[in-house]
């Protein structure tokens, strides 16, 4: 069960709250958000929810059958809305569309893709200055210098950003640089780092694993929402299969699915849902009609001498259309 208590409760009103629930075979666990304080009681002893309904302090209580409780549907009709600033919110019934390169490669390159976006109206460029890569030997990021210097340029613009952070001790130094931290494919059960990406006050987009279930994906999220983090969204980025003729599998199941279980924003990335640059139009529009909050892809001026990435990512002229098609999708999905 969730409890949601009074953020301005008496210690000795929690401390009877919390008795009562240890009194029915419950463990209690306190969590504190960034917005709201809550008891977690986790337990399979069936009781009457109104002996602790009626108790001082309490706003709210409800039964969640769902091991990932705080992510939950069940608990919380409205959906979540992050709001980042500067009049940038995802989740609250408006697209929210995010486009830049794989990686950060330099000035010149983040300026272009700024001046793109801009045009276009999109507000969140995403982009690389840690990248996980198969091969060591492949190009990994600029780094923290190679943050920096987008963070001056896209500020000047008005653009928030998104980015990767890949272990923990990254996370102060990227922190003051960087409007929603991306958890990887990779990462998404590193669970220390998803317990420190709980404790910072910024948003935390986690992808699903390469090979994560959905209930694997709103785990992870639990941890971090656990932790202290309530400003959380989801990324169905595809799953590795068997399946060779695409990079991996996207499955646009898990939107409708997600959408369902969880209060969560939903965003959908193409890009590397399917890996391959004519595909991703298809693959992003179908997104949308499934219900995704957003969409997340890949472009750059010159896709070909593009440092990664480049047989998924769309050059602006591509990526021009898409925005386009994505607007007018989902126009007529409100429409329905």
């Amino acid at each position: 069960m969730i409890i949601q208590l009074d953020p301005n409760i008496a210690a000795a009103d929690k401390e009877a709250i919390v008795g009562n629930v240890k009194s029915l075979g419950y463990k209690a666990t306190e969590v504190k958000t960034q917005e709201k304080l809550y008891i977690i009681g986790i337990g399979k002893k069936d009781f009457d929810i109104r002996l602790l309904g009626q108790m001082k302090g309490i706003e709210d209580i409800h039964r969640v059958s769902d091991d990932y409780k705080l992510v939950s549907r069940k608990w919380k009709v409205e959906r979540t809305h992050i709001d980042l600033g500067d009049q940038v919110i995802i989740g609250n019934g408006s697209l929210s569309l995010m486009a830049g390169p794989c990686s950060i490669e330099d000035e010149g390159q983040v300026q272009q893709t700024i001046d793109h976006l801009v045009k276009h109206g999109i507000r969140i460029m995403r982009g690389g200055v840690f990248k996980p890569r198969s091969s060591p030997y492949a190009f990994r990021g600029l780094g923290i210098d190679g943050l920096k210097m987008w963070y001056t340029l896209a500020r000047k613009a008005g653009i928030k950003i998104i980015t990767e952070v890949m272990q923990v001790s990254q996370i102060a130094e990227m922190y003051d640089y960087v409007d929603v931290f991306q958890v990887g494919a990779r990462n998404t059960q590193n669970f220390n780092l998803l317990d420190e990406l709980g404790k910072v006050d910024k948003a935390i987009m986690i992808k699903r694993g390469i090979s994560g279930t959905i209930e694997e994906l709103l785990y992870s999220a639990e941890y971090v929402f656990a932790a202290g983090n309530e400003k959380l969204m989801l990324c169905e980025r595809g799953i590795r299969t068997y399946e060779k003729a695409s990079r991996n599998t996207m499955d646009l199941n898990a939107i409708p699915i997600l959408k369902e279980k969880t209060h969560l924003p939903v965003i959908a990335d193409p890009s590397h849902g399917i890996g391959i640059r004519e595909y991703v139009d298809p693959i992003a529009l179908a997104a949308v009609i499934a219900g995704a909050d957003g969409v997340i892809y890949e472009t750059h001026q010159k896709p070909e001498e593009a440092a990664s990435d480049g047989q998924q990512t769309l050059d602006f002229e591509e990526s021009a259309r898409l925005i386009d098609k994505l607007k007018k999708v989902y126009a007529l999905r409100e429409s329905f």
